[in-house]
């Protein structure tokens, strides 16, 4: 869940052990500056930052997800959030005749748990639901999680250290994976665009600007041409350089079914408004937001949002469909939403008003309703999916 940005970055100061903590990191982060020569690119920066072993953001044993940690997703909002998705995931896994489900990067658990509840009250249970985590402390908090809040269900849960086997049938899910993926940071100069890189100062980490490149500069001519306008002069933005290997090794074992992938972000020609001159990273450390993400290493989160219209390119690329693309408030009406609130008693007034308040967190502009996006991508898969029933906006991507 995203929140506004910090203006006077008023960030707490870690702990002493969180503090060395991310000393260590910084050795790492020095260390990979000089073998490199000096610089290194914001997306190296951001991979050692996010995913170094034992000490990077999300391979460390720091709290991260709820009211205890930086930020609070949409599982954790509500599980409405969850009983939509299984009911998307109740569709595919009929068609397809049974099959299982993998989840990416499953958080504290609480989606995974309430995934596995709903699909239970409807009797279409996966054969197996594997998550795939790297970090240990994470698989923890998940194995406990669902241990508390749907122990019968546990047995049918497994941890991965990699994509299943070719073969794969069933659903792949990714809620706010996709804006943990390193990215390559570049600016627009006179010169033409020149990669953000990484450096170490008599002041600690810093930006500089990297020699031409004949990727960069390949990469925004070609978003460029798409895009039908050049990008101004000191015009700072991201793209996710292995965005198309990272998907295609996802969907590579999978012989039917489909990737549901929600995040914030937008298509193309909004990613890349002519407005939007810094770009969209950001930082979260304890539910405080802000724009620098040189400070903290392994201690907060460093996001990009998504370009979804570079999503459905790399999923073209690797042989998938592209079956549906829309906003969140959108999918999850499409999903039954609005049904699963009108379950509810409204006599039983504090239960359903606080349920009518995290539908409206989920759905309402401003709020999680249009800054996130679903996008659905498909192998084999021939059915039409109610998550975009009520609207699907494939035609902005």
């Amino acid at each position: 869940m995203t929140l506004p940005v910090d203006p006077l970055n008023t960030l707490p100061a870690p702990d002493p052990a969180a503090a060395a903590h991310s000393a260590r990191l910084l050795d790492i982060l020095r260390a990979a500056i000089a073998d490199a020569g000096g610089a290194i690119s914001f997306a190296r920066f951001m991979d050692l930052a996010l995913y170094a072993p034992g000490l990077g953001y999300y391979r460390a044993g720091a709290r991260k997800f709820g009211p205890g940690g930086d930020f609070v997703t949409a599982p954790e909002l509500s599980p409405l959030f969850s009983r939509c998705l299984a009911h998307q995931c109740q569709d595919i896994l009929d068609a397809l005749g049974g099959g299982d489900i993998l989840e990416l990067g499953a958080g504290t658990g609480v989606m995974a748990a309430d995934i596995l509840l709903e699909l239970r009250a409807l009797d279409a249970l996966p054969q197996h639901y594997a998550i795939l985590e790297p970090s240990g402390e994470l698989r923890q908090r998940q194995r406990q999680t669902l241990a508390d809040r749907a122990p019968a269900l546990l047995d049918r849960v497994a941890w991965l250290d990699a994509p299943p086997d070719s073969g794969f049938r069933g659903v792949v899910l990714g809620n706010e994976v996709l804006d943990a993926l390193p990215v390559e940071r570049f600016r627009v100069t006179a010169r033409g665009p020149r990669r953000s890189t990484v450096v170490w100062t008599e002041t600690g980490l810093a930006w500089a600007e990297g020699e031409e490149d004949p990727v960069v500069t390949a990469t925004v001519a070609r978003i460029e041409a798409e895009l039908g306008w050049r990008l101004p002069e000191h015009y700072c933005s991201e793209y996710v350089p292995h965005l198309a290997d990272w998907l295609r090794t996802i969907a590579e074992p999978l012989a039917a079914g489909a990737l549901l992938f929600v995040d914030y972000g937008y298509p193309r020609r909004a990613y890349y408004h002519p407005e939007r001159v810094d770009g969209t990273l950001l930082c979260h450390y304890r539910h405080r937001v802000h724009a620098d993400p040189l400070i903290l290493p392994g201690l907060q989160d460093i996001t990009a949002s998504v370009d979804f219209t570079a999503v459905a390119d790399a999923a073209r690329a690797a042989g998938l469909e592209v079956a549906g693309y829309s906003r969140q408030n959108h999918f999850l009406f499409g999903c039954g939403l609005m049904e699963l609130l009108a379950e509810l008693d409204p006599t039983d007034t504090v239960r359903y008003l606080e349920q009518v308040r995290q539908v409206k967190l989920l759905t309402l502009p401003g709020e999680m309703g249009d800054r996130f996006q679903a996008i659905a991508l498909t192998r084999n898969l021939d059915i039409p999916l109610r998550g975009f029933a009520f609207r699907d906006e494939r035609g902005r991507l």
